[in-house]
């Protein structure tokens, strides 16, 4: 695994380990009861920051294509995320959410022709059973409905993180704009869902202000730049494969800051689930094959380029 790869799938999995802290965020800081209005308060103003600083709008077929991208990503994920939440115990919905990585396998397979490697699934289906681990209590039961909405989100997920990857950007566009446009789709979906659902939104105090901007600078709009730039550089397997790093951060966050005992029955299942997402990013015998040959040709790799591409954003960002 080259330099460049690494940083970069550190960069990634910034993204999941900052979605990790959603509940402690939310349960500490934010109005009780509003997921949906949340929901809307991360994603809709941190786009429309970064279209604001990106200075570029969609055009032609990027229009819609920024819509699916929205709602598959945001706009869909974030209310069938919540509806789990709500009609699951959280340790359920967990689970069913680091079951994702199986449908990008299989969606990567029919739409990328990235091969379903015998590995990727393994490691997939082992960081799950990590993270139930962690997470199952013997009290957990299902709700039909909770089920139904917890595998559809993850479903929606994949399909945004393959789609994302199939797409890419428009040339000449950066990162940023991208982000940007999806966000703020994804934020208009969620919208007339969350007024019909919640009502009116609730008065908000100091802490609530905090709570929600550090999810819609940090846990949304730094953190889905970095997903998507790992989209961009990495195959969408590995990027999804990072995905359990959240309910272990949560976990985590629960430990040291709320006082929640770890058993040893939880500690053996994040040290299964953090080495299951470490394996998955071990690159095959192909990937060395391929950096090998790259290294003896002298050319520059896809992550460099892609880093250049990011200083351009970045710059763009600061005009």
């Amino acid at each position: 695994m080259t330099v460049n790869r690494v940083t970069t799938t550190v960069l990634t999995a910034l993204a999941p380990i900052s979605w990790g802290s959603t509940y402690f965020v939310a349960s500490e800081l934010l109005p009780a009861d509003r997921p949906l209005f949340t929901g809307a308060m991360r994603a809709l103003p941190a786009g429309l920051l970064l279209v604001a600083l990106s200075r570029v709008l969609p055009k032609g077929a990027w229009w819609w294509k920024s819509a699916v991208l929205g709602t598959l990503n945001i706009g869909a994920f974030f209310p069938l995320l919540f509806l789990s939440a709500y009609r699951l115990p959280g340790g359920v919905a967990a689970v069913l959410g680091s079951a994702g990585p199986l449908f990008v396998v299989g969606l990567a397979a029919l739409l990328l022709g990235e091969r379903a490697k015998l590995r990727t699934v393994l490691a997939a289906v082992v960081a799950a059973f990590g993270v139930s681990m962690v997470v199952l209590t013997a009290e957990a039961k299902l709700d039909l409905v909770g089920v139904i909405a917890g595998v559809v989100s993850s479903a929606s997920m994949g399909a945004g993180t393959v789609m994302t990857k199939r797409w890419g950007r428009p040339e000449g566009v950066g990162l940023l704009a991208v982000t940007g446009w999806q966000l703020t789709a994804g934020g208009l979906v969620i919208i007339p869902i969350a007024a019909l659902v919640e009502g009116a939104p609730p008065a908000l105090d100091g802490k609530a202000f905090l709570g929600y901007g550090y999810m819609m600078l940090i846990n949304t709009g730094a953190a889905y730049f970095l997903w998507f730039r790992g989209i961009g550089q990495l195959t969408a397997t590995s990027v999804t494969l990072l995905g359990p790093l959240s309910p272990l951060t949560a976990a985590v966050i629960g430990w040291a800051a709320l006082g929640q005992a770890l058993t040893p029955v939880q500690l053996v299942g994040m040290a299964i689930a953090f080495g299951a997402t470490v394996f998955g990013q071990l690159p095959g015998r192909a990937a060395k094959a391929e950096t090998a040959a790259k290294a003896q040709g002298g050319s520059f790799s896809k992550a460099e380029g892609t880093d250049q591409n990011l200083s351009m954003d970045l710059g763009k960002a600061k005009v």
